[in-house]
């Protein structure tokens, strides 16, 4: 074991101790790092998840508020949401038992595909759960999230070029088309929502095809509605999307509108995934991401 890997499984086992005093545990797994979190798990069930944040002040006072903003979520998901088991804010650390489910990103892509639709409806109803939220309640615990498009062309734009070589040249007509044309309209209204709601966060019973959780709340914001959309759209598909607008109950109008934007933070979201699963050898967000490719930028 290395000298790096040996500290952060002592500051695991130390934390857990002293946090959950009487718990047996057992081995300690680097699960990921992602640009705020380290998170390991420990004995097959509890996450224990370190910030990134190197000022203290801010590193607890994230922590706090991501306790309670998930049982603000708790209160209004129709999905289950991690529970914490304990925060020490000082270490800006979290642990939670995990929920029941695998990653839907872990499953194949043949058979997501053939249960999008059931998937889409029930996500379609946890969007229409976190979008009554009023705004004014989630305002001090989450921050807006609210970019322009063509800020957002502009960086799917530096990504493709980054990528570009990578990316089928079938495809490659489509991508460069669809960069040069103008962003979608502002305008719309804010809503409090997961702002990361792609495969990778959601839980599902591999035997049954049920949601049965979704994870990771530390991008939730204020933000336009259409973005959660866009992910599902990404990842699953139009089958998908469609579903989950019926199960939103929007309105043809308001159904439409949300789908045109949907469809705008999908094609640039799959470059920017694509880049980070080729940066990080993750070759599960490479494959998902050409997989897209077919419906987002067909040939």
């Amino acid at each position: 074991m290395d000298s790096g890997r040996g500290e952060r499984e002592r500051a695991v086992r130390g934390v857990v101790a002293a946090q959950l005093p009487g718990y047996r545990g057992g081995s300690v797994v680097l699960l990921g790092e992602g640009e705020d979190n380290v998170a390991h798990e420990v004995g097959g069930e509890l996450i224990v998840r370190f910030s990134k944040e190197p000022d203290p002040v801010r590193r607890a006072a994230v922590v706090s508020r991501e306790v309670r903003l998930l049982a603000a979520v708790a209160g209004v998901s129709p999905l289950a949401v991690p529970e914490p088991a304990f925060a020490d804010a000082e270490q800006g650390c979290l642990g939670y038992f995990k929920l029941p489910g695998r990653p839907l990103i872990d499953l194949p892509h043949a058979r997501r595909a053939a249960h999008g639709a059931v998937i889409g409806a029930r996500l379609g109803e946890l969007l229409s759960a976190l979008h009554t939220v009023p705004v004014g309640e989630m305002e001090r615990l989450v921050d807006v999230d609210d970019q322009p498009g063509a800020v957002w062309l502009d960086e799917a734009a530096d990504t493709y070029g980054a990528i570009a070589a990578n990316v089928p040249t079938a495809h490659r007509p489509a991508v460069e088309a669809f960069l040069g044309e103008p962003p979608p309209a502002g305008g719309h209204p804010l809503v409090f929502s997961h702002n990361d709601l792609g495969i990778e966060h959601v839980l599902v019973d591999d035997a049954t095809w049920t949601c049965t959780g979704v994870i990771d709340w530390s991008d939730a914001a204020i933000c336009d509605p259409a973005r959660d959309f866009g992910l599902l759209y990404r990842d699953l598909g139009a089958t998908a999307l469609h579903s989950a607008l019926r199960s939103y109950g929007a309105g043809d109008e308001q159904a439409g509108a949300i789908a045109a934007r949907a469809a705008f933070y999908a094609k640039c979201g799959v470059l920017e995934d694509m880049a980070y699963g080729m940066e990080t050898g993750r070759d599960t967000y490479v494959d998902k991401s050409l997989a897209a490719l077919t419906w987002l930028y067909p040939a």
